[in-house]
């Protein structure tokens, strides 16, 4: 079985965000960047198939700058065998992330694509269902717990109810929710191997997908600060400022 997962690089989630002083987006310059930690859950996963045996290869791609291929070091060390970076400077959407890991499967002909549901800087939640229509393969969404019988991957997945289980048919997209796994570190050994790993770089254009951005951002702001806190002294108090302050009660 071959195993593709998604990484995508995004400032990380320990940075406080800038807004850019011409609002046209947050600020990326000298910032620290890393892993999405969907993608960190996506790529543990496909490394404890390996390990117990399910899976036989492991294949980390990003789409993104340069840049991009750090992220991909990430996953080789984690574990990994070989990563693709499909190269381009263009802030590239949902679709058309979706649009090149079609491409991609094309090619590599995985059995299960594991992607993060969602990326923590555009919160979007949309690339691994899209994928999956392009592809006409199941998708599970939200997975929190995966298990394989014979060719049916069952898929644990949180729902407002609770909890619900379903049988998939391979080949199927994943996404990934927080409680699937722990993501390990990289241990120094493995991060030097995985220098030596390959990284194989393509473009959007070699794939014959356009990624040109079809949303146009009009401006970024800062949420309004929070006022502070008021302690009362008793419930009557607290009753009389959410009837005449906050207006909540009547």
């Amino acid at each position: 079985m071959k195993v593709l997962v998604a990484v995508k690089r995004v400032i990380d989630y320990n940075v406080k965000i800038r807004v850019k002083a011409d609002q046209s987006g947050v600020e990326t310059q000298n910032v620290k960047m890393s892993m999405n930690p969907f993608d960190e859950i996506a790529v543990e996963e496909g490394i404890r198939l390996k390990e117990s045996g399910t899976a036989d290869e492991l294949i980390a791609v990003s789409v993104g700058p340069a840049q991009s291929q750090e992220t991909i070091r990430t996953a080789l060390a984690m574990g990994a065998d070989r990563g693709i970076l499909v190269e381009t400077d263009v802030d590239v959407e949902p679709l058309g992330v979706a649009k090149c890991l079609h491409a991609i499967a094309e090619r590599e002909k995985p059995d299960v694509i594991i992607v993060g549901k969602q990326a923590i800087d555009d919160d979007s939640s949309q690339t691994g269902q899209m994928l999956s229509a392009l592809l006409g393969w199941s998708q599970g969404t939200f997975a929190s717990k995966l298990s394989f019988s014979d060719d049916i991957l069952n898929v644990t997945r949180e729902v407002d109810g609770g909890l619900e289980t379903i049988a998939l048919k391979l080949p199927a997209v994943i996404t990934t929710d927080l409680r699937l796994n722990e993501p390990r570190y990289a241990s120094l050994p493995n991060i030097m191997k995985a220098k030596k790993k390959t990284i194989d770089r393509t473009t959007p254009a070699d794939l014959g997908v356009d990624v040109t951005p079809r949303l146009t951002v009009i401006s970024v702001v800062e949420p309004p600060k929070r006022k502070s806190g008021e302690i009362v002294e008793n419930v009557s108090q607290l009753v009389d400022k959410l009837r005449n302050e906050a207006k909540v009660i009547q």
